[in-house]
């Protein structure tokens, strides 16, 4: 705890040690402990809130940034691709320095998970969001039922944000997921949001859009910001960017 105490955030703040921000009243807590900082572009980094302690938890960080990056780039062209489009058009979306910012989730032992969820059912407002997991317990919303989404021994998981649904006129669908807690078994996980340069304006590609194929979404500026109102809320924001 004394650790925990030299990177603590605000009730009011994002970045740091300790809880989301605090959720408007009648909306769930999570059983969760959490670590959120921005680690792309560089100029970004707030280094006090970057543990001391593991060591190597800074060379550590910064070399899984610059891998998490190339990443991006790589899965960004493998989508467009897939859509027929041209390789680069989802990276100029999201700009020279659309930024990464990690979440480290620890979902400690719950003593009754049939009253508390370790987070509470949502979409991400990202473009999309690379996830590593030790352990199950990540579920998807699809039909109405909850789906286990498979743990892959050294796989990465990427899915899908509301601004890729958006970018994809509804092509690739942001899901709503929510984590398990668990009597019997602790869980971390790692999650790396890639999100358009702030105060940019995305929209569908226009490859996306035709007579059969009508346009869904329209150009929306700041959307993260606008999802994290929603999200506080325990609701969803796509609708705003509806035609």
């Amino acid at each position: 705890m004394e650790e925990k105490k030299k990177i603590a955030k605000t009730v009011v703040d994002f970045e740091g040690y300790g809880a989301d921000p605090v959720p408007e009243e009648g909306q769930s807590l999570d059983w969760s402990d959490r670590l959120f900082l921005d680690v792309y572009p560089e100029d970004l980094r707030k280094f006090k809130f970057w543990p001391e302690n593991p060591k190597p938890f800074r060379n550590v960080l910064e070399e899984y940034t610059e891998k998490i990056k190339k990443i991006t780039e790589l899965t960004s062209k493998a989508m467009a691709r897939s859509l027929n489009l041209e390789e680069n058009c989802f990276l100029n979306q999201f700009g020279e320095r659309g930024p990464l910012q990690a979440r480290f989730n620890y979902y400690s032992l719950c003593q009754r998970p049939d009253r508390v969820l370790g987070l509470k059912p949502h979409a991400d407002g990202s473009g999309y969001t690379i996830i590593y997991q030790d352990e199950l317990g990540l579920q998807v919303l699809k039909d109405d039922k909850w789906l286990t989404v498979p743990n892959l021994s050294q796989a990465l998981l990427v899915l899908m944000g509301d601004q890729m649904e958006i970018m994809t006129n509804g092509i690739f669908k942001s899901p709503v997921h929510r984590v398990l807690s668990n009597a019997e078994k602790d869980r971390i996980s790692v999650a790396v949001f890639y999100t358009p340069e702030g105060g940019r304006e995305i929209g569908p590609e226009d490859g996306l859009v035709s007579e059969e194929k009508p346009q869904i979404f329209k150009k929306v500026k700041g959307y993260a910001d606008i999802h994290f109102e929603y999200y506080q809320r325990g609701m969803r924001a796509l609708h705003i960017a509806q035609v």
